[in-house]
């Protein structure tokens, strides 16, 4: 049987190291499958949740907020804006979090960042359907 070294990586350290099945990431232009041997591939990544296929099967998944990830026959490696395992997210602040980026895009105070309005909104809806699926 085939197998993936999965490597997530944040500014924060590492998240994850795991032999995996298979890879299934956000691709800023959708979402990308990934299996052993697959062609090498360097890839930019948006705020959406990462799913892997544990040697098991059993899938587990995680939230990144966007980073970059290059893929190789044996290894794939996600270096992560941010990145948080699903079983650790905390919801109750990720909903509050959500609801002040939404009450920030609908009232647009003064020294409003729309961009970085619009990227929270993202990285929270991430972490909770991350969590919906643990």
């Amino acid at each position: 049987m085939s197998t993936l070294k999965l490597d997530v990586v944040a500014p924060q350290g590492r998240i994850l190291t795991e032999e995996v099945k298979s890879v299934i990431a956000p691709g800023t232009e959708g979402y990308l499958g990934i299996r052993p041997r697959h062609a090498p591939l360097l890839t930019s990544l948006k705020a959406g949740v990462l799913y892997y296929r544990k040697v098991g099967d059993k899938v587990e998944c995680m939230a990144i907020s966007g980073g970059f990830m290059e893929v190789g026959p044996v290894q794939v490696i996600v270096l992560a804006d941010t990145a948080e395992l699903a079983s650790k997210i905390d919801v109750e602040k990720a909903r509050q979090e959500k609801a002040r980026a939404e009450k920030q895009l609908r009232e647009r105070p003064p020294g409003f960042d729309l961009v970085r309005a619009e990227e929270e909104l993202q990285r929270c809806n991430a972490w909770l359907k991350a969590a919906a699926a643990e």
